[in-house]
């Protein structure tokens, strides 16, 4: 008894491909409804409830509570920490970033993991080692308090604990793309008489920039939006060292429940602006 197979026919194959491929539309459908409804509930109605209650009792109160002496010297914070921490975190990130995938070196794996470090230690933790290292019971503490150098509970531990938390961003966005890049171009460059700086002006950071700014965007983000580091070497004082996060809960303690949520408005726009802004510089990336 022989055996015999049946004739395949590869065009019927590829039309029957994608057709096994393809998900149940009750599965495709009921994927989609639970996703819009987490996202409804988990991020679009608290944005419109912060907005709700913001003006609840009208623009005037609005305005008024973004006016007070406390807010302004908040958002000047904000902004001061956030002028500081993003251009500094630039440059580390682009040296890190150009060392790791363009050099060998000792060390070259504890640098790449010590990049990861603020992501999985908690805000709080990190706030509470600068208090360790810089408070007046701490290690430097006597050396700072006999120079009269404030860290903790003034702007430069605010600055500190906010470079900590915010410098993988721009790093952790670089080092994958320049490792796929390679540096075929960047050594064609130098083949040709360019100089280093000349290398990296006109090669490196035309093929990066998309990246750089997405990461810039999203160092920017978290440096004006952070709340656990902050929290714990700031102090709180009101007018020196809150900064909007913490002005937001300190109005919300004080039940001042207009100017909380007047000042959280402020960090939902920036929330939205980097949302879209995030999207723009996905978009520019999928077309190059």
């Amino acid at each position: 008894m022989s055996n015999t197979s049946l004739p395949i026919n590869p065009a019927k194959l590829l039309v029957q491909q994608p057709q096994a491929l393809q998900d149940p539309r009750w599965v495709r459908w009921g994927l989609i409804f639970i996703a819009i409804s987490f996202i409804s509930l988990f991020i679009c109605l608290p944005l419109l409830l912060v907005m709700f209650q913001a003006f609840s009792k009208g623009v005037e109160a609005y305005w008024s509570a973004l006016s007070q002496a406390d807010t302004l010297a908040a958002i000047k914070l904000t902004l001061l920490v956030a002028l500081v921490t993003v251009p500094l975190n630039t440059v580390f990130g682009v040296a890190a970033a150009w060392a790791i995938t363009r050099f060998d070196f000792v060390g070259k794996s504890l640098l790449t993991t010590l990049i990861d470090l603020p992501f999985s230690v908690s805000p709080v933790i990190s706030g509470f080692i600068f208090v360790l290292l810089f408070g007046a019971e701490g290690w430097f503490g006597d050396w700072l308090m006999a120079n009269d150098i404030k860290i903790i509970f003034a702007v430069p531990g605010i600055i500190l604990a906010t470079l900590f938390i915010t410098f993988p961003f721009v790093a952790r966005q670089l080092i994958p793309l320049m490792q796929e890049m390679g540096n075929q171009e960047e050594e064609a460059a130098l083949s040709l008489g360019a100089s280093g700086w000349k290398t990296f002006w006109a090669v490196t950071l035309p093929n990066i920039k998309w990246a750089l700014l997405y990461g810039v965007l999203l160092c920017n983000a978290r440096a004006m939006g952070e709340f656990g580091a902050v929290s714990v070497v700031s102090g709180h004082i009101r007018g020196l060292t809150n900064t909007l996060p913490l002005h937001v809960e300190v109005n919300y303690n004080d039940y001042d429940v207009v100017g909380a949520f007047a000042s959280a408005s402020i960090l939902a726009g920036l929330a939205i602006v980097t949302l879209i802004l995030k999207t723009a510089l996905e978009w520019k990336q999928a077309n190059r």
